[in-house]
């Protein structure tokens, strides 16, 4: 998207692209938060400690950090390392409404820059699953013209996004989630999301919504990306996650 327009979807992750210098507080926080943001975004990631901070997130999204098809939670694995270093400062500021995460993001939960960077640095280098819960089929041809002209130019015309400017990742990612992200943003309650997207939501009829949602969620992450089919983490052997990938219903079979 030109001039600044993002996907709808945006947001995920952790998209996640709302102005740092929006995040809200009190000026003394404002400028912590953005200082803390910017220290994280530079330094260098320690990944030992990023699986050590990741057993909090186990829980929710899933020892791979797959998330749920069914949108509870999003795919993070794969994710740009600046977009959830980012997801996390918006919500550790009260930026982005997200009561669970907000407990997970303290001080005392989290600590500080350097640690964010490590949680960042390890769930960015998780493989992606390729089974994610996909939509509707009938309209994946609208949703790409759609996709192609108002999204691509910010996210990329894979879903790659953009690691300069912290535009997410979204190849890969839930339909149900996206779906769940694309409400809360149009009705606002998505407050770091980017007003000229909101604008864009808000012209789209409810079928053209359904047909980029769906379209979006079939782009395939690249090969390089991706977790064999039977792929655990090796780093938490004792989680069981409460949704198991399935190739025929998620990718090939979850069609509406």
């Amino acid at each position: 998207m030109a001039n600044n327009t993002f996907l709808p979807v945006s947001l995920l992750v952790v998209s996640m692209l709302g102005c740092p210098s929006a995040i809200a507080g009190d000026s003394a926080e404002v400028v912590d938060n953005l200082s803390e943001f910017e220290t994280a975004l530079k330094l260098t990631a320690d990944l030992e400690n990023g699986r050590k901070l990741y057993k909090m997130c186990v829980a929710c999204h899933g020892p791979e950090g797959w998330g749920d098809s069914n949108g509870s939670y999003p795919q993070i694995a794969g994710q740009l390392p600046g977009v959830i270093i980012k997801q996390l400062a918006d919500i550790r500021a009260g930026n982005r409404d997200n009561p669970i995460m907000r407990a997970f993001t303290t001080v005392r939960a989290l600590g500080g820059a350097q640690e964010i960077a490590d949680v960042a640095g390890y769930i960015a280098a998780l493989p992606m699953t390729q089974y994610n819960g996909l939509g509707n089929s009938r309209n994946l041809e609208q949703g790409k013209e759609i996709y192609q002209r108002d999204c691509a130019d910010c996210h990329g015309y894979n879903g790659e996004g953009d690691a300069k400017k912290h535009v997410p990742v979204i190849h890969g990612q839930h339909y149900r989630y996206l779906e769940r992200q694309y409400a809360w943003i149009r009705s606002g309650l998505r407050r770091n999301s980017n007003k000229e997207m909101v604008k864009q939501i808000q012209g789209y009829s409810l079928r053209e919504e359904d047909a980029v949602l769906s379209y979006t969620a079939s782009l395939l992450p690249p090969e390089e990306k991706l977790a064999e089919p039977d792929w655990k983490n090796p780093d938490f052997p004792n989680y069981h996650r409460s949704w198991t990938p399935d190739p025929v219903r998620d990718r090939r079979g979850s069609y509406r």
